[in-house]
């Protein structure tokens, strides 16, 4: 029992040594502080000396009776824990009710807000629930970040409102914001909310249409992102690839053996053949400009993990993209899926994920591969679907640039594990 309470008093007093860290923007004013204190003092101490003869019992409260170097350390150590004592409690009646249950002292939240705001510039590239994990837990090292989001989807509730409404597909933007939202659970639970009943909101999800709203009073898509985000405190931007309403077409290799082309996103992995290219109409959007900036000032530039077909190669087809992904300086990454996708990767080991990205934007891009190495035993299937493990054999012996890791997440399986996944990007950055 006596070693857990040395313990807790060990963590209470490195919770309070966190105010001292360097960095943190207190200690400056600490300081300035301390010195307005020692002015005032010093004003005080000539006022007094200038009222003199004081009265008697000035000799007790100034404790004359000791000898000088008594006194001045008394006063010294009295007036550190008096001021410490009083910032402590004029910042817990201040800044209390700012913090999120109030679960973390205040010397960690402003230590972990401004460590995350020293850490490197990461760019995300790609879209849906994949791109959303990697936000998630690359949240946790830096608030530097930027995702940019495919604008080529037109299934579902994103879909419908493009059409209705002639906005661009809000879903993937949803799903980024959600996951850098400072209340993530409250924020993925409500965005991801969709209504079952309403001949027109049936199938619909709050967020969609909280972006939706967003543009219509803001008066443009991306001014609804960045108010968006400023409403629900995210950590970072989230970005489209491009401001064009493009459209996704693939070229299928029947059974017949014949190669027809298929548009939409959402028809491409309904088409039951391989994929054999995917191209955008136009096809050459003009990029969105903060996407650009972000790439070229980026540390670190991750590709996926999402959909490669679907997901990640409608913004790498955008030319000035790919431009800045060739001129930027940072390490970048492509991060392999853990698991097969039905119509667009049946079959796909490694090896070929990176074969199709390279036949796309051409070899050299990518500094580093990510591939997965843990494969469950007796579980080739995931989720009893026709999805199937990336298997790594090969490449990760063959190619230079591959770093294999256990990506996986034991709770879902077929997904990447949002805390590993950011570790060993971290690590790759670091080395």
């Amino acid at each position: 029992m006596k070693w857990r309470v040395l313990l807790a008093r060990a963590k209470s007093w490195q919770t309070h040594l966190k105010w001292l860290m360097p960095g943190i923007g207190v200690k400056r004013w600490l300081l300035l502080l301390a010195l307005g204190v020692g002015l005032l003092s010093l004003g005080g101490a000539y006022a007094l000396r200038a009222a003199y003869p004081l009265p008697r019992y000035f000799y007790y409260l100034t404790l004359q009776f000791l000898p000088r170097s008594v006194r001045a350390v008394f006063f010294l150590v009295a007036a550190v824990g008096v001021i410490g004592y009083a910032i402590w409690g004029l910042s817990r009646a201040m800044l209390v009710p700012f913090m999120a249950g109030g679960q973390s002292s205040i010397s960690e939240v402003l230590y972990d807000y401004h460590s995350r705001g020293r850490g490197p510039r990461i760019v995300v590239i790609g879209g849906g629930h994949g791109q959303s994990a990697a936000l998630r837990g690359l949240k946790a090292y830096t608030s530097n970040l930027a995702a940019i989001v495919t604008v080529a989807d037109d299934g579902g509730s994103s879909g419908r409102l493009r059409r209705d409404v002639g906005i661009l597909p809000p879903g993937d933007f949803r799903n980024c914001i959600a996951a850098l939202a400072d209340d993530e659970a409250l924020v993925t639970r409500l965005f991801q909310y969709r209504f079952a009943n309403g001949k027109d909101l049936s199938g619909h999800s709050f967020g969609n249409l909280f972006i939706t709203a967003m543009a219509g009073i803001t008066g443009s898509f991306e001014s609804a992102l960045r108010e968006s985000s400023q409403v629900l405190a995210v950590q970072g931007q989230v970005l489209p690839s491009t401001l064009e309403a493009v459209a996704l077409c693939a070229d299928i290799s029947t059974d017949a053996g014949s190669v027809a082309q298929v548009c939409g996103e959402s028809a491409i992995p309904k088409s039951h053949g391989r994929i054999l290219r995917v191209t955008l109409h136009p096809e050459r959007p003009s990029a969105y400009p903060g996407a650009i900036q972000a790439i070229l000032a980026a540390d670190l530039v991750v590709i996926g993990p999402g959909s490669l077909y679907t997901s990640i190669l409608p913004n790498l087809l955008v030319p000035q993209i790919l431009e800045a992904l060739k001129a930027t300086r940072a390490t970048r990454v492509f991060v392999c899926n853990v698991a097969t996708q039905p119509g667009e990767t049946d079959g796909y080991t490694a090896q070929a994920h990176i074969q199709a990205l390279e036949r796309h934007i051409g070899s050299g891009v990518v500094d580093r591969i990510l591939v997965n190495a843990h494969l469950p035993k007796g579980a080739p299937i995931v989720d009893d679907t026709a999805c199937e493990w990336v298997r790594p054999e090969g490449i990760v012996s063959d190619d230079p640039r591959v770093v294999a890791a256990d990506l996986t997440d034991d709770e879902c399986d077929g997904y990447h594990n949002s805390n590993r996944l950011a570790e060993t990007l971290i690590g790759l950055l670091r080395t």
